[in-house]
């Protein structure tokens, strides 16, 4: 497994046991990792507190800026529309994720791709495993 996706998975993973959707997120500049992070929704009791969002906010506080121009992220599931717009104002243009979802809807603005990897069926299992577990 590739770096970003073992760090993707262990994001998803620290979501999972913390009761959160197990979706975790990275963004890099320069092929280097300047930020990662998970869901903390029901951790911080904040409705906003989605990987791709506190992924952003770390990223802004490392690089100083609000503008993420040139950063390429890289997530486990496919933003949902908040994280879409979050994303297009940081001026993210480059989105790579795992899993599609039919709660998404179509990313405008940025380059969105899925990202081809062997390991799909772990991401997707976690994120089976923990609805399953909640119903």
């Amino acid at each position: 497994m590739e770096k970003i996706e073992k760090i993707l998975l262990k994001e998803a993973i620290k979501a999972y046991k913390e009761d959160e959707v197990p979706v975790g997120c990275v963004i890099t500049k320069e092929e280097k990792i300047i930020a990662k992070a998970h869901n903390t929704r029901q951790k911080k009791h904040k409705c906003i507190n989605h990987a791709e969002i506190n992924a952003i906010i770390k990223a802004e506080k490392k690089l100083k800026d609000w503008r993420l121009n040139g950063c390429t992220m890289y997530v486990t599931l496919k933003p949902c529309s908040m994280c879409n717009e979050v994303i297009k104002q940081a001026r993210i243009k480059n989105i790579f994720y795992i899993i599609d979802s039919k709660f998404s809807d179509t990313i405008k603005n940025v380059d969105a791709q899925i990202m081809k990897t062997d390991n799909d069926n772990i991401f997707n299992q976690l994120l089976v495993d923990f609805f399953k577990k909640k119903r």
